[in-house]
């Protein structure tokens, strides 16, 4: 964590020698990168990945969707935005207005605090504190009670079965996520998440065997499958289909946030949204090298750029893997039905679970076995080997 805040100060007197910025102090750029990436990329991405997920539905379906506000309906979640903005602020008269105010906000704090501990970039990064893997695990945990409060305070049975759907399935699914997160971290050594980052990047000037580290999906057969189960448990702890039990239309109107309109309808939608991007974040930077791209070093290849426009590089890359991912997620919405309850939760005791125990093991094994090498180590050491010996 030094050695990165060390490069950080670093690169802000880079950019900033010579002007009126000079004397800000690190912990300002610290709050002020963290009010960047929190209200420019957090809050605004739920907005248009609304407007994409339309737009994704509408060419599956083939429909037009959003085509009025704006340029391709580009300006759709904004009018969205102030359509609810402006709804009327309605509380149930039985229900607990406390509860019922308070509970979209934790969803949106919980989703939105995930943010600081992303390395967005190897010089973007609000807090990449030594425990990052956990702290993520932490305060995306918000959620649950949020939804859970909510339903509650709702006073309306079909909003408390949503929550209850909701409180089980999150609880449940955290274990084989927290179990398939465990591997990166057995090869790594690490919880830090800029760290577990770097130590996946590719340095040109040595032999592919001499090379630390891979991408982490491809270390070991084991972490393939655990990428996957990452995956999966993502889409049952933000409720996206196939796991969408506790709002789902069909069978519970809508679920926990039936009661609900307004801005406070839109923050379960906003906060729903945030945390498909913080998942498939934490997918991209655990098992997908982050900003790292295979075979390049970017720094020594693009060794005559300013070190800020390197950084956006850096940015670029890390948004589009994420992006990527984020669109397999709308994808499967339009694509797979929705699971029963009893489906869902024995996928998780009775699959997900034993595998995921399997893959920690398994890995334990393989870094032991083979002192930390990855597949394309052992593999290539294998053939230069076999080589040698004719």
């Amino acid at each position: 964590m030094a050695n990165n805040s060390a490069l950080f100060a670093q690169t802000l007197t880079d950019w900033t020698q010579g002007t009126f910025l000079a004397p800000v102090p690190l912990w300002v750029w610290a709050m002020v990168s963290a009010l960047v990436v929190i209200y420019l990329l957090a809050l605004p991405f739920g907005g248009i990945a609304t407007y994409i997920e339309r737009k994704i539905a509408a060419d599956m379906q083939d429909r037009i969707g959003p085509n009025r506000v704006g340029p391709l309906g580009l300006f759709q979640f904004a009018a969205d935005a102030v359509k609810m903005l402006s709804k009327e602020d309605y509380v149930p008269p039985a229900g607990d207005k406390f509860l019922f105010n308070i509970a979209p906000v934790l969803v949106v704090v919980g989703s939105c605090a995930g943010f600081v501990a992303l390395p967005l970039g190897q010089y973007l990064v609000a807090g990449d504190v030594n425990i990052g893997v956990f702290y993520i695990l932490a305060v995306t945990t918000l959620i649950a009670p949020g939804i859970l409060l909510g339903s509650w305070a709702s006073e309306n049975k079909w909003s408390l079965l949503g929550g209850l759907r909701s409180a089980a399935q999150i609880v449940s699914y955290e274990i084989p996520v927290a179990l398939s997160i465990l591997p990166v971290i057995l090869i790594s050594g690490s919880l830090q998440v800029g760290e577990i980052v770097k130590q996946q990047g590719w340095n040109p000037d040595l032999p592919i065997a001499a090379n630390a580290h891979f991408w982490n999906v491809v270390h070991n057969p084991f972490t393939v499958f655990a990428f996957f189960i990452l995956f999966v448990g993502g889409l049952a702890e933000t409720n996206r289909i196939p796991f969408d039990l506790p709002e789902a239309e069909s069978e519970l109107v809508s679920g926990f946030n039936t009661e609900f309109s307004g801005m406070r309808f839109g923050l379960y939608a906003l906060g729903e949204f945030v945390d498909v991007f913080v998942m498939c974040a934490m997918l991209a930077a655990l098992y997908l090298g982050g900003w790292q791209l295979p075979f390049l070093e970017l720094d020594k290849f693009w060794i005559t750029l300013p070190s800020g426009l390197i950084a956006l590089i850096h940015v670029g890359v890390f948004l589009v893997k994420t992006l990527l991912l984020v669109f397999v997620v709308m994808w499967l919405r339009w694509t797979l039905p929705r699971l029963r309850v009893d489906q869902l939760m024995g996928l998780c005791w009775k699959g997900m679970v034993p595998l995921a125990l399997f893959n920690v093991l398994g890995t334990a094994i393989w870094v032991w076995a083979f002192k930390g090498q990855s597949m394309i180590q052992v593999a290539m050491g294998l053939f230069s080997g076999g080589g040698s010996s004719h």
